[in-house]
């Protein structure tokens, strides 16, 4: 059975990926999030599914300093699930927090599925623009965003 790690930042975009829950038994999946307090529910949902990262690696005028010290922790927490884990691809929402799994999973030679957000309709993410110049496939789930990622599939909605 092949092994799949889903992947979102906390809120929406973790919203958005367990839209996708009826696919998890079809693979040995896992399932990736920021560590907050509305999301360790999930760990009683799926037991021995989740792992969590670092939560709030998000760059705010309060958190400029702390910011890449969470990155870097976020990097190493990364490193450790993709090397215990062990997915051969990686489907993600985004956010922020999914940039350096992403990453390092394109150098592990791990398939990128990308979906960009349902929210954005007339602008692309950060992590949308940065991870569409190598995610093996691009989901859009608005034709208008076909205009900033030419080259992605237009999957429709999740929801």
């Amino acid at each position: 059975m092949k092994k799949v790690m889903f992947i979102a930042s906390t809120g929406g975009h973790l919203t958005e990926i367990l839209e996708l829950s009826p696919c998890f038994s079809k693979y040995n999946f896992s399932l990736v999030t920021e560590k907050t307090k509305s999301n360790l529910c999930l760990k009683q949902k799926y037991p021995g599914k989740v792992h969590f990262i670092i939560s709030g690696t998000y760059t705010t005028k309060k958190a400029k300093l702390i910011y890449p010290f969470k990155l870097l922790c976020n990097c190493f927490i990364s490193l450790f699930l993709l090397l215990k884990l062990r997915p051969s691809v990686i489907v993600t929402t985004g956010s922020h927090n999914v940039g350096p799994m992403c990453a390092l999973g394109k150098i592990f030679r791990k398939k990128i599925i990308f979906i960009e957000t349902f929210a954005n309709r007339e602008s692309p993410t950060k992590a949308g623009k940065i991870i569409y110049k190598f995610a093996d496939y691009f989901i859009v789930q608005h034709k208008e965003m076909l205009k900033y990622y030419p080259k992605a599939i237009y999957g429709g909605w999740i929801f």
